[in-house]
């Protein structure tokens, strides 16, 4: 019982750097020593330093003969710092409980064998679904080649979004709308399309206190590059970074005009009037991002829908009703029969303030 809760408490390390240390993986450490806690660890910002190091040096001397619990096999390969299993086994570490496996091949089953020839007891599958789960993102750019993607909802009852006229703003609470920008600083980047852009001028950074600094990449799907130079994405591209995914045949005064402003340009080619969102997310995993929230209207979430590209659903749910005549959080995008629904699986639910908040993960 006492391995699962430390296994559980390096977990909780973990998601302390989800959305910080991207294109890397979050990962948690905790060095146990005669059943007491002598040194914790997580990834850095940009992934460095790596959790394990971090842990090492907090336990100094006590970290001879721990036992150390990590939520991904440390790495064995020489990167920008020295491989964390040389850490381990220079420090005397006793055993090596790992959750899962990393799937990238540079030390996907090279960390365990490097502990293991060191004679330091290793095992694997501790909370193995949590921390797969956990490190989502990072496991679908590493086996998928794209991110992971999370559409966020937030509707009424009846899953309205706006009213007729178009006023939207408030549906959800206070609380809500702060678990909201929780959502932001887990994740690497947000994307909405031109459309929501127009119409909400958003800025779309993190807006909790002392989270400021965990604002995403801001992604806009603008084909044509319709967005005023004077919007807050585009102004603001100087100190925040901001990438506008455009076709690439676009007018060539707007793309300098943008890129003068501090945008970066994503080229794209369209297809019966619709980008390829798998390529898209292909371009964005090559980047470095791995998970990617999508808070765009109703039509970008039709978009994601269609393509079938939507791993999880964040879904805000309001105790009130508009009717019919309400704008639906997703536009139509060509569901004939019960069949062709994308299905999705209730992993979550609880209350956030006076609402819902529901996660759903994608059945496959």
């Amino acid at each position: 019982m006492r391995h699962r809760d430390h296994m559980q408490t390096a977990l909780g390390l973990a998601a302390r750097g989800l959305g910080n240390v991207w294109p890397n993986p979050a990962v948690g450490c905790v060095l146990v020593k005669d059943g007491r806690t002598v040194g914790r660890g997580w990834t850095g910002v940009g992934g460095r330093p790596h959790a394990e190091t971090e842990a090492l040096e907090r336990a100094g001397s006590d970290a001879k003969g721990a036992t150390a619990y990590v939520t991904l096999e440390p790495c064995g390969h020489q990167g920008e710092t020295p491989p964390c299993t040389d850490a381990l086994i220079e420090a005397g570490v006793g055993k090596v409980i790992a959750a899962i496996e990393d799937p990238d091949p540079r030390v996907s089953g090279k960390g365990a064998k490097a502990l293991q020839d060191a004679g330091i007891e290793t095992e694997f599958g501790l909370c193995l679904d949590e921390a797969r789960r956990l490190n989502a993102g990072f496991f679908a750019r590493i086996e998928s080649g794209r991110p992971m993607v999370t559409l966020k909802f937030a509707t009424t009852l009846d899953g309205k979004i706006a009213t007729h006229a178009g006023e939207s703003k408030w549906i959800t609470g206070e609380a809500a709308r702060a678990e909201a920008h929780n959502l932001r600083a887990s994740h690497d980047a947000i994307l909405i399309g031109a459309q929501t852009a127009v119409a909400d001028n958003p800025d779309l950074r993190c807006r909790l206190p002392g989270l400021e600094n965990r604002s995403p990449v801001r992604i806009v799907i603008d084909p044509r590059l319709r967005v005023p130079l004077i919007h807050r994405l585009v102004a603001g591209a100087v100190d925040q970074p901001t990438w506008f995914i455009t076709r690439h045949d676009v007018d060539s005064g707007r793309r300098k005009a943008f890129q003068d402003c501090g945008v970066q340009l994503i080229e794209a080619k369209a297809k019966d009037g619709h980008f390829d969102l798998g390529f898209i997310l292909g371009l964005l995993a090559k980047k470095g991002i791995t998970r990617l929230l999508v808070e765009g209207g109703s039509h970008t979430a039709a978009s994601f829908l269609r393509q079938r590209v939507v791993d999880r659903v964040e879904w805000f749910r309001a105790p009130s009703v508009i009717g019919n005549d309400g704008l639906g959080a997703s536009a139509p995008f060509g569901i004939e029969a019960l069949s062709d629904m994308p299905g999705f699986r209730l992993t979550a639910v609880r209350t956030v303030g006076t609402d819902l908040l529901e996660t759903y993960d994608f059945q496959t």
